[in-house]
């Protein structure tokens, strides 16, 4: 693994402690410190890097979208086999996030910078976060240690402690004062504002106490308390932007990136909107998240069936996702817009989840509050107009009261708030509950899983294959990554 964690940082700090190499000294306009202003902007893009290229396939494994042709393994629960393919959060978070965050944390505590080492340690522990839901075990203690050519992996337990305790020690950063912020530079998610960094770590805190909900321990009165001192509204939300000028800053999702030009929406996420499942109840949400066929119907893929209707001419051909007909538009739509931002972390999501946690503890009407709240948040966040909202609140497909909510009404809330850019979230969600279709109303699986998966649903994403069964394969026998079915092995906090 040595060889794909510390590239980068070596190319930063290239001559950093001599005169002899290229003396660069002499030179004022090379700096031999990188600074957290300069390193942000790329960590805030490898953030979504990671996401975004791995939620392609994980929007797989949640219906969200569909492969083109029938038969996709990952449509099917399964993977690929010798490739790199969903191993980029892995390798965002050891390589391209990785030692840069000790970069800006040397560089803050030195300097009385106490902002930037912060919000750093508040981006690892998301990372740290993110990363474990994927993959499970991982290597914690011995990540980043110089001098090793192989690595132990830790229990995810352990993962899951050290993502608080990086939190704590960020609020604890933040709350410093009788220093000079200067975090609004490089800073172009939340412009230095000190508050919301503290909003994001309740969150990602969030997320981790609601993850543990099938555990004996689970404690919704946490959740809840992180919830309430996170995100207040949709203004909290946090965004990376995108410029869209050109292939280089547009959003992995719109058609300059050219990513997501052979993926369809899926019959489920369709069926969710259209008023199938809420029956007679058409979503507001429907036209702006997705296109209709040529003949005016909105249709989708069931899981690994491609487009049977994917011949030129027929006018119930299913759209692509960014709304074009197997061709690349000039723009896309809604977050398969260019310049769309990407969300890493929104309020409707912390919403659903004050509601789960809420529904957990017996709280209904509390529940019912947050899940209203998290309904209508989500419908502002789409752009459905305040008319169109409210009508929608008042349909059949909202509950009346809290002595009419379900989990399932929170869940499939929360599953069409977090469409597309919150499908490692989503993941997360359907493993615990086990893939239940009474959770997931109406949903459907392949009626032929990935051979390897031996029938069972998959559970995790395998270490990237370059790094860890090129360079680490003895270790990876250890905990069982070298058998054939490891990413049918359910994880940690799925677990009693």
């Amino acid at each position: 693994m040595k060889k794909i964690l510390y590239p980068f940082a070596f190319l930063l700090f290239l001559g950093s402690s001599c005169e002899s190499y290229f003396d660069i000294n002499q030179d004022p306009s090379n700096p031999q410190v990188a600074e957290g202003f300069a390193l942000l902007p790329p960590i805030f893009a490898q953030m979504v890097r990671g996401d975004a290229w791995d939620a392609r396939y994980i929007g797989q494994y949640v219906q969200y979208w569909g492969w083109v042709s029938a038969g996709n393994a990952w449509d099917r629960q399964g993977f690929a086999p010798g490739s790199d393919a969903c191993g980029e959060k892995w390798r965002s978070h050891y390589w391209s996030i990785g030692t840069n965050i000790d970069l800006i944390i040397t560089d803050g505590v030195a300097n009385n910078k106490w902002d930037y080492v912060g919000a750093a340690k508040a981006v690892r522990a998301w990372s740290w976060q993110s990363t474990t839901d994927l993959h499970g075990e991982m290597i914690l203690k011995q990540a980043w240690e110089p001098n090793r050519y192989v690595f132990d992996y830790d229990p995810q337990q352990d993962v899951y402690a050290e993502v608080v305790r990086l939190s704590t020690e960020a609020l604890a950063d933040l709350d410093k004062t009788g220093y000079s912020a200067s975090l609004s530079r490089g800073d172009i998610v939340y412009k230095g504002d000190v508050s919301k960094w503290k909003k994001f770590i309740y969150a990602n805190l969030a997320r981790n106490a609601i993850h543990l909900s099938n555990k004996s321990g689970f404690s919704a009165d946490k959740v809840i308390e992180y919830v309430d001192k996170a995100f207040q509204n949709n203004t909290d939300n946090f965004l990376v932007p995108h410029a869209g000028s050109n292939s280089g800053d547009g959003n992995f999702y719109g058609p300059l990136r050219n990513n997501m030009g052979s993926f369809v929406q899926s019959s489920y996420i369709i069926s969710l909107l259209d008023g199938t499942t809420f029956t007679g109840v058409k979503d507001p949400r429907l036209p702006i998240m997705f296109t209709a066929s040529p003949d005016g119907v909105f249709r989708g893929v069931a899981p690994a069936s491609g487009d049977p209707n994917n011949i030129a001419g027929r006018t119930n051909r299913i759209p692509n996702l960014w709304g074009g007909l197997g061709v690349i538009p000039a723009t896309g739509k809604w977050i398969f817009n260019d310049n769309a931002p990407h969300a890493i972390l929104i309020y409707p999501e912390l919403q659903f989840i004050k509601a789960e946690a809420a529904f957990k503890k017996g709280d209904k009407t509390l529940a019912y509050t947050a899940f209203r709240l998290g309904v209508s948040s989500a419908l502002d966040f789409v752009g459905v107009s305040a008319a169109n909202r409210d009508a929608y609140l008042a349909s059949a497909a909202i509950p009346k009261s809290g002595n009419d909510l379900t989990l399932s009404d929170i869940m499939l809330q929360k599953y069409i708030a977090l469409y597309g850019q919150g499908a490692l979230e989503t993941w997360v969600d359907m493993r615990r509950y086990n893939y239940s279709n009474e959770i997931y109303k109406g949903i459907s699986f392949p009626t032929s899983l990935y051979p390897d998966n031996s029938g069972k649903f998959v559970q995790r994403v395998r270490p990237r294959f370059n790094s860890e069964y090129v360079w680490n394969l003895a270790t990876l026998r250890g905990i069982g990554a070298d058998l054939p079915d490891y990413h049918t092995k359910p994880l940690w906090f799925v677990q009693p």
